[in-house]
């Protein structure tokens, strides 16, 4: 199964999302630019998306706050990710979709 935007499921993930009093506005950035360079990957389960990508489309100016917004929605369950490691290949992201009893998540 495919977590994509197009998935009914992601309404849930969204609504999940905006009910949790941990996330701030800079944690919601960042999944609306995940889910903008997953479109951009043709909606596979997992995508690439680079640091600085990410920031400039989230509006997040400090790679401490991007990496602190990034760790916690891995933490909170929210996001699988694979970081590369080399400068020119982005990371691996995958949303998890915990509603979804045909989602790995």
């Amino acid at each position: 199964m495919v977590n994509n935007t197009h998935d009914p499921s992601f309404n849930v993930y969204f609504e999940h999302i905006t009910q949790d009093n941990r996330l701030l506005p800079s944690h919601i950035g960042l999944v609306m630019a995940l889910c903008y360079f997953q479109r951009q990957d043709n909606f596979n389960d997992f995508f690439h998306s680079s640091r600085r990508k990410l920031m400039h489309f989230s509006r997040i100016r400090s790679i401490a706050t991007y990496h602190k917004c990034l760790s916690e929605l891995v933490r909170y369950g929210y996001l699988e990710y694979n970081p590369s490691w080399h400068p020119t290949r982005a990371s691996k992201f995958r949303f998890i979709m915990k509603n979804n009893p045909r989602s790995n998540g």
